[in-house]
């Protein structure tokens, strides 16, 4: 076998999880581009209509299914959906997930509010990989869980409801790897950073991205389609002897020290300017 070998995908089945758009999106069609029979799983039906229709069009097998993650009876109907259309589950990609934009002080954050968030990122990564496990144990062919964190996991964030649950995510791939490695399923997390979800809508979105990017070391954002490679290589048998690890996507951003803080973090001395984002 090759080393290009390792990275087919023949004869496999995904599920994607928050697969109508974005980073979803982008990781479904690469799956589905190696070989991989895909189940495009999120809320919203037009939107993955949409990129199961595109991967058929492109000569791959997908279908549709309306799932919300944080309804764990959900989420199990989506893996059973997998099975029963293509006969088994290999690969998980626990994608689904986002912020809820909340920027307010931290003794004004209502239980409603967080236990939303921890339902959608936390709690839903969770019920992927439990239905995902269950299945894969069942065939006794092993199997890969693939989560999708946040940077933001990795530092401080004036939204904290969010990085706190993919913070949770990252620990929570590290328990699946260990208790799941016995049955030769192998779980790692993606770690993306700023990454455009999709093409800059306009020349002011242009120039806007630009500037953004201008502050990572590799001198621009990610792109959406980006995070499909990454995903196809955890989901092969090139990855076959890595579990439990976070893989970060971020052009060298925390690397750089560039974080989204809404604050200055060091005082400027005479004669210095700070520019809109606090940093000289």
């Amino acid at each position: 076998m090759s080393l290009l070998d390792t990275l087919r995908l023949d004869g496999k089945a995904a599920v994607v999880t928050g697969a109508g758009r974005g980073l979803g999106r982008a990781m479904a069609q690469a799956l589905a581009r190696a070989g991989a029979r895909v189940v495009c799983a999120a809320r919203t039906a037009v939107q993955i209509e949409r990129t199961a229709n595109r991967i058929v069009e492109d000569g791959g097998e997908a279908i549709g299914v309306v799932a919300d993650v944080s309804d764990s009876a959900q989420v199990d109907a989506c893996v059973r959906a997998c099975v029963e259309k293509f006969g088994q589950i290999d690969v998980m990609v626990a994608n689904a997930g986002g912020g809820v934009g909340e920027n307010r002080p931290f003794w004004e954050y209502s239980d409603e509010l967080f236990e939303q968030v921890l339902a959608v990122n936390l709690k839903g990564t969770f019920y992927s990989g439990r239905a995902a496990a269950r299945a894969m144990v069942e065939r006794g062919q092993g199997g890969a869980i693939i989560n999708v964190a946040s940077g933001t996991a990795l530092r401080g964030y004036k939204d904290f409801a969010y990085p706190t649950a993919k913070g949770g995510v990252i620990s929570l791939t590290k328990s699946e790897a260990t208790m799941l490695g016995e049955h030769g399923i192998r779980a790692n997390v993606i770690v993306p950073g700023f990454v455009s979800q999709e093409p800059a809508a306009d020349e002011q979105e242009t120039e806007d991205r630009a500037a953004r990017g201008a502050r990572i070391p590799v001198r621009r954002l990610g792109e959406w389609w980006e995070l499909g490679p990454l995903a196809v290589y955890l989901a092969s048998d090139a990855s076959r002897y890595i579990t439990g690890q976070s893989f970060v996507i971020d052009g060298g951003g925390l690397a750089g020290g560039l974080g989204p803080v809404s604050f200055a973090p060091r005082q400027a001395l005479a004669g210095d300017e700070l520019d809109d984002m606090g940093e000289w």
